[in-house]
């Protein structure tokens, strides 16, 4: 299958670089996770890759093949950069017939993806009047129509109600078991943990991740373990003992840092303190992420003062 292969990728705007020395592979067979802050370059990545916009230095290659040099592009890649795309006059099906013939596609690959998109049954309704998700949908339903062996979405759980996130969840997972590449660029971190195998995280034009995201958490976030007692002064006491740095909070709960639950369970079970819960916290991909990009954000505002 196509992978995207980006090679010292440079983009310049006059003094600015929006795109600095990118080098990776997406890989196919799996959801890449595309993360930055605002202005991070990925959307300007994006648009590289797609040939929208010229790089000043570096490559940008599907199969090792710019996609200028595609013949009929959208049986090799689909892709969504702007739910707004589709001109407000047409209806939705006349948008993607267009698109179809344009890359000698069969009119069944329509009727097909507007069913795939849960949207045949407004098909002929004209896009002006469609909602936010359902412009989502629509750009998706492109995307989809030349059945590519390359999906790159932007931010396609904007404006999709809860049914409409989960559908997109379960679309990407499955594209990825096809052996497609998939790239996803989203700032909905918790969304992103629940559909991505692997992440390429941008700050200011650079690489500053490419890695499995499991890996990527566990990296930046130390393990805690969360404990209950009926006994917090015989179970502060036990910790301490035993070397590990508890913090008691409002709620009545106990965190511990970079321990694990059996050896936590193991010394306060020997000592006879009761446990009313003893449970793993695992990092979040929002932590991580944090923790990564906190010097990176381009645009930050500022607490007021009260």
């Amino acid at each position: 299958m196509t992978s995207i292969e980006l090679r010292a990728l440079t983009k310049e705007y006059g003094t600015r670089r929006a795109v600095d020395d990118l080098t990776c592979t997406v890989h196919s067979g799996r959801v890449t996770g595309f993360l930055g802050p605002n202005g991070a370059g990925k959307s300007t990545t994006m648009r590289l890759v797609l040939g929208l916009d010229r790089p000043t230095s570096g490559t940008a290659t599907l199969g090792g093949r710019a996609y200028a040099a595609l013949d009929e592009p959208l049986r090799h890649v689909g892709a969504l950069l702007d739910a707004h795309a589709a001109h407000g006059s047409r209806t939705a099906r006349d948008h993607l017939r267009v698109l179809a013939v344009s890359n000698r596609l069969p009119e069944r690959r329509v009727d097909e993806v507007l069913e795939e998109t849960g949207i045949a049954s407004v098909a002929r309704r004209r896009v002006r009047t469609y909602s936010l998700g359902m412009r989502q949908r629509l750009g998706i339903a492109a995307a989809l129509l030349g059945d590519p062996e390359v999906v790159m979405l932007d931010e396609p759980s904007n404006g999709l109600d809860p049914q409409g996130i989960i559908w997109i969840r379960e679309l990407l997972r499955r594209l990825a078991s096809e052996g497609r590449t998939v790239l996803v660029s989203s700032h909905l971190m918790n969304e992103t943990a629940s559909f991505a195998d692997h992440l390429v995280v941008l700050g200011r034009g650079r690489l500053l991740a490419d890695t499995p995201m499991r890996e990527f958490i566990h990296a930046r976030v130390r393990p805690r373990v969360r404990v209950r007692t009926s006994d917090p002064t015989a179970l502060a006491d036990v910790l301490a003992r035993h070397g590990h740095d508890a913090v008691r909070h409002e709620a009545g709960h106990w965190t511990v840092s970079g321990a694990r639950v059996e050896d936590i369970g193991r010394v306060v079970s020997a000592a006879g303190v009761p446990i009313l819960e003893l449970s793993a916290e695992e990092g979040t991909l929002e932590q991580a992420y944090l923790d990564l990009t906190a010097a990176e954000a381009e645009f930050t505002a500022q607490p007021q003062e009260a």
